[in-house]
């Protein structure tokens, strides 16, 4: 089925291609979503007609887009996770997680848009990928710190002073004993 494409589509085309695409996708998804008409004399002639609208909407589309990943890409977004020993989160930070600090810092976004390969699983700064528009991509410098702040005094120092009265009192135990002996 030969279509003529009235906006950009993913993996398709950009607007007024021609795109050859298999019946039941155009039938039930290209068409009912106003993203193409079938390629027929009459309907090229009249996208001819409509083209520049259509173009000058892409392009009012593109500009909003651009201005906002120029905005996120000005809001640094930072999210405290609790976290276990060894500082491993409990749990892990998703889109959804992102979505919502984003929303609390101002910037307001489609969830689905938030490109992560994995769920994040650990504290750190990363770069995460937004799709805003089939051209345009926003970047987000995104924070996962410890919930509560970072932690003073290290872990292992207690540990160890622990350990080394453990041992004198365990010598102090063995010196008593042979002194009672």
């Amino acid at each position: 089925m030969k279509l003529i494409l009235r906006a950009d589509v993913d993996a398709l085309g950009r607007l007024g291609d021609i795109v050859t695409v298999k019946p039941g996708y155009g039938r039930n998804y290209l068409i009912p979503q106003g993203l193409a008409k079938p390629a027929t004399k009459a309907n090229l002639k009249a996208f001819e007609l409509e083209r520049r609208k259509l173009q000058e909407q892409a392009d009012s589309l593109r500009a909003q887009a651009e201005g906002l990943a120029a905005k996120i890409a000005a809001t640094p977004v930072d999210i405290e996770v609790r976290v276990g020993e060894g500082d491993k989160l409990y749990g892990s930070v998703t889109s959804i997680n992102i979505g919502d600090a984003m929303e609390a810092a101002g910037v307001n976004i489609d969830r689905r848009k938030i490109i992560l390969s994995d769920p994040i699983r650990s504290l750190g700064e990363y770069d995460i990928e937004i799709r805003l528009h089939p051209d345009v991509r926003g970047e987000l410098k995104l924070t996962v710190s410890r919930h509560g702040g970072p932690i003073v005094e290290d872990i292992e120092e207690p540990v160890e002073e622990k350990a080394e009265a453990v041992e004198e009192s365990v010598e102090n135990a063995a010196d008593a004993e042979t002194e009672e002996a």
